[in-house]
């Protein structure tokens, strides 16, 4: 769940940012993309140091 929450969270704010920088289509899935895939495995790494700490 984390992971999903994650890449949703992460393609908004690329989605944003592009757009907020005038960026156009293309320039907005680009950003979309690549925040979404940092994130999920900022939210990879969450989940096991969570699984990790829950098992002792």
């Amino acid at each position: 769940m984390i992971v999903i929450a994650a890449a949703l969270l992460g393609a908004l704010i690329g989605g944003y940012t592009a757009s907020k920088r005038n960026g156009n289509r293309l320039d907005i899935l680009q950003y979309a993309a690549g925040y979404a895939l940092a994130f999920v495995i900022v939210g990879m790494i969450a989940t096991v140091l969570i699984d990790r700490a829950l098992r002792g």
